[in-house]
């Protein structure tokens, strides 16, 4: 049920008197957790956010800097000359809101997301005394600016919109003003870029040398968890979050940016939990965020597995396609080099390169008649050239999905240029996976044909179990990740058993296996039969424990069965398994648990193991360093 509630003649009261008081009083969460106090004062609007009445952002400021002078010199308007853009903003309204939804995805980690929130929109002004308004044109300097504030019982989200004005049309946006002010001894998981090293770093110039990457998970001096996030960028610059000075951070804007009104800018979001992993089990707030699906029709979007064929020539293909069939693997992916040197203008994405083999209908039909499909790679390079011609011609052939290679992040022309791709791509049927830098912020809500992303430090990186156990606090947030997951490479830093978890801990609707791996690599190794049976969509998702760097232990539901996956970092543990939290007591489940065990004389040393539990049975697991487990408990009737 919806409930509005516009109050009005609150801004003359208020304006009455100096801009000392709160703005329209508390934002609260439905469930009375988290609030949010905004006000005036001296030209800036500042806020606050508490959980349970402790800090969480001490104090922010919120709005934008805009330079607009050479448009009203343009059209006559006199020109604003405030230092800061904020000043002189008057209130003239507040719109209160009540939501409490639920929504079915295509497809994600839960087969029900519930949509429950307080939203306050508070309506300035500024200007509109100065100047003419006659014969329909108005020569007034007047902009109109609202402040959305949404308090969810996960996190609060706001945003800036811009009305239609009838002389504000145009906006040139230089700067993102939000900020986020943190008591002294905060700290933060820092990443310069999406598939840069992480670390943790205090709130300080000396340790903060470069912009971060969001989501950034903290840990408060009072215990309490945050991740910083951005959700519903799909128009507008990229966010990374700057220091501003000790213990406060900023937006920090790729660039300026300018917009047409009406416009929303993107939501900047404060998470919060008590545990690390409230935040991973809250992080269908960025899905919330941004508008439902817009894909009439979906049924081409197909959630899978999938088999990327290094080799490129028409045995090797075939074999890679025999393999994903006899594996239960959806799809077999044609990497960078069929149309020829991906970086060369000269290199034509609408034909096999002529020193390849094999012709793509025929390989797309081979393909289907295995019950496997194709997707193939394609460099922004000839996606910016030829995308219009290519998506016919693919539809034809009969290819499933393109992965969009080395693609430009960043600026507002090639996020609006790649977020329109994706629409395209959607008109015919298409699936996409953007690699490279590309972060999402909950995009594939909106098109499901998006079905994840690279913007993850992976295996092609091979970076160590630290790095591993600190992903599903980070970037696993903001949404799916393809993190191109090995298991034969000699280059993983990390065991087999943990290998085997990353299909359950790393959410992707699109699943790369064996990235580095052939065909011939697989002797018929037994724990195997987890990732045949594992899915990449699930019923339900219950992140269980766990603390960067140091494990996650994450269940998932796929119709009855429960897939669990335990990735350990550097150092060994035991730790205990509490089945309560997703089993029936009492009742009988088979599960087959599949553990390191160096003293095996096997080639992965895996042991695989079956036996019978009763639900709601804690579980013991020793983790070797670097190690993990992964269980499929399967209710007996």
């Amino acid at each position: 049920m919806m409930k509005r509630c516009v109050l009005l003649a609150f801004a003359l009261a208020v304006m009455a008197g100096a801009w000392a008081a709160s703005l329209g009083g508390t934002v609260t969460s439905p469930g009375g957790n988290l609030a949010f106090n905004m006000e005036q004062r001296g030209g800036k609007l500042l806020y606050n956010i508490t959980y349970k009445g402790k800090a969480v952002i001490t104090g922010g400021q919120l709005g934008v800097s805009i330079d607009n002078h050479l448009v009203e010199s343009a059209m006559g308007i006199p020109t604003d000359t405030a230092t800061l853009w904020t000043e002189h903003l008057r209130l003239t309204g507040i719109d209160s809101l009540s939501v409490d939804t639920a929504w079915t995805p295509v497809y994600g980690e839960n087969g029900r997301i519930r949509d429950r929130y307080r939203q306050c929109t508070y309506h300035f002004i500024k200007g509109g005394d100065e100047g003419e308004d006659s014969g329909g044109y108005n020569k007034r300097r007047q902009y109109l600016f609202d402040i959305v504030v949404r308090a969810y019982d996960e996190g609060i989200a706001l945003r800036y919109h811009f009305p239609e004005a009838s002389n504000g049309l145009f906006m040139h946006i230089t700067d993102d003003l939000t900020s986020f002010a943190f008591a002294p001894g905060a700290k933060a998981l820092h990443s310069a870029w999406a598939q840069g090293p992480c670390s943790w770093v205090n709130l300080e110039p000396e340790a903060w040398s470069e912009e971060s990457e969001r989501p950034l998970y903290m840990e408060l001096e009072n215990g309490l968890k945050v991740v910083l996030a951005e959700a519903g960028l799909h128009d507008f610059v990229r966010g990374k979050l700057k220091l501003q000075r000790d213990n406060v951070l900023q937006m920090a804007m790729y660039g300026s940016a300018d917009i047409i009104t009406p416009y929303d800018m993107p939501w900047r979001v404060v998470m919060v939990g008590e545990k690390a992993v409230d935040l991973i089990n809250n992080k269908q707030l960025i899905l919330n965020l941004n508008e439902p699906c817009r894909i009439t029709d979906t049924s081409f979007i197909k959630p899978g597995k999938a088999f990327r064929s290094g080799q490129l020539d028409d045995k090797s293909i075939r074999a890679s396609i025999d393999f994903a069939a006899d594996f239960g693997i959806e799809y077999v992916e044609l990497d960078a080099g069929w149309y020829g040197p991906e970086m060369k203008v000269s290199s034509s994405a609408l034909e096999v390169a002529a020193n390849r083999d094999f012709s793509m209908p025929e390989l797309c039909s081979y393909a289907a008649s295995k019950g496997v499909g194709i997707w193939v790679y394609v460099n922004q390079r000839a996606l910016y050239n030829q995308l219009d011609s290519i998506l016919p011609l693919y539809k034809k052939w009969g290819i499933k999905g393109l992965k969009f290679g080395f693609v430009q992040v960043g600026g507002q022309k090639w996020t609006d240029w790649l977020h329109r791709a994706v629409e395209k791509c959607a008109a015919y049927g298409l699936m996409v996976d953007i690699h490279d830098e590309y972060r999402p912020t909950g995009w594939s809500r909106t098109y499901p044909n998006l079905m994840t992303q690279e913007g993850v430090r992976g295996n092609e990186e091979m970076p160590d179990a630290w790095s591993n156990t600190v992903l599903p606090f980070t970037r696993y947030v903001a949404g799916p990740a393809d993190y191109t997951l090995c298991y034969f490479n000699t280059r993983v830093k990390n065991t087999k058993a943990h290998q085997l978890a990353m299909a359950v801990v790393y959410y992707s609707p699109l699943q790369f296996l064996f990235w580095y791996d052939k065909p011939d690599a697989y002797r018929g190794e037994a724990e195997l039969d987890f990732w045949k049976h594992c899915p990449t969509v699930w019923d339900e998702s219950i992140a269980l424990d766990g603390a960067p760097g140091e494990y996650i232990v994450q269940a998932r539901r796929s119709g009855t069965d429960w897939y669990v996956g335990v990735m350990n970092g550097t150092e060994g543990r035991d730790i205990v398994l509490d089945t309560s939290a997703f089993t029936e007591k009492g009742k009988k489940y088979k599960v087959e648990i599949y553990t390191d065990d160096p003293s095996l004389k096997t080639r992965t040393n895996v042991r695989s193991t079956v036996k019978t539990v009763k639900g709601g049975k804690p579980m013991k697991l020793s983790l070797l360093p670097s190690g993990g487990a992964a269980l499929r408990f399967v209710p007996i009737d």
